[in-house]
């Protein structure tokens, strides 16, 4: 069962005039990527088939990222009355599609694709608390709290039955540095930019992967904030088997920051676009 419901967070405090209007493209597309946690619990399921344990445990974390894309959706409805969700959903779910029938994971064993989950719940705590911290809107404020505070607990959900894994498996230290930062890389895939143009085009334009994925990555980029980047990294060295503390965290910091910097000054006129498309 979920950690909270809707009926937990302070709908009557919404206030229309403390929206950030940048966000507002950003969580439409957010709310569909979560809403589609059903196909990722079925695809966790076709790489687990003989686990019950974890397939049982897949199936609370999917139910709880179904919740969190509601909460988004309806913020989202209520920043923006216009916003179709039925309609960019399934134009986000005909556009994208997650590889559910597969016969073992894509990261090439289980414990891959573990380590892949933990990067995952580590980049949407992070990306949450951005947010929230971000946002003068009380009531996007308390549920990306509530979802932060999820994703971190999934994030050692995941971690543990990671651990599990890595006694059967053992794959090396350099596998798992490189499905780390693949899966790292994987941020500015289609998904993501598939998402936010399912949610906020105009329906004039077709959709082109470099153009989407600027223009989502401009405005989450941004949210960024230093101390983000450093509990971001302690989680990713921690996943890898790696020292979450020390010289090894600092130079990953300044490491990752500085791509953040660079990316969020290269997209700079990307986000200009995003602004006007809230406005």
């Amino acid at each position: 069962m979920p950690h909270w419901s809707l009926n937990d967070i302070p709908w009557n405090e919404f206030d229309k005039n403390k929206v950030n209007r940048e966000l507002v493209p950003l969580i439409k597309a957010a709310c569909m990527v979560e809403h589609n946690g059903g196909d990722y619990a079925r695809y966790l399921c076709e790489v687990f088939p003989d686990d019950e344990e974890f397939k049982a445990v897949a199936a609370v974390w999917a139910d709880e990222e179904v919740q969190h894309g509601r909460a988004l959706r309806k913020w989202a409805e209520l920043a923006d009355p216009s916003f179709d969700f039925e309609k960019s959903f399934k134009d986000f779910t005909d556009g994208y599609k997650l590889p559910v029938n597969v016969a073992q994971s894509v990261r090439g064993s289980r414990s891959g694709e573990l380590i892949a989950r933990c990067i995952v719940e580590v980049g949407t705590s992070s990306y949450y608390t951005a947010i929230k911290e971000y946002s003068d809107e009380p009531v996007l404020k308390a549920i990306c709290a509530k979802i932060a505070a999820d994703e971190l607990r999934h994030y050692k959900l995941f971690y543990t039955h990671m651990k599990r894994y890595l006694e059967k498996e053992n794959i090396g230290f350099w596998r798992r540095i490189y499905i780390a930062l693949g899966r790292i890389a994987e941020s500015e895939d289609d998904e993501l930019a598939y998402a936010f143009y399912a949610a906020n085009r105009d329906g004039s334009t077709p959709y082109e992967h470099a153009e989407y994925k600027n223009l989502y990555m401009s405005g989450a980029y941004a949210l960024y904030r230093k101390h983000h980047i450093q509990s971001a990294t302690a989680m990713v060295l921690k996943a890898v088997g790696l020292s979450a503390q020390g010289r090894l965290h600092g130079i990953a910091t300044s490491v990752f920051w500085g791509v953040v910097n660079r990316r969020t000054k290269a997209l700079a006129p990307y986000r200009e676009q995003v602004a006007k498309m809230a406005a």
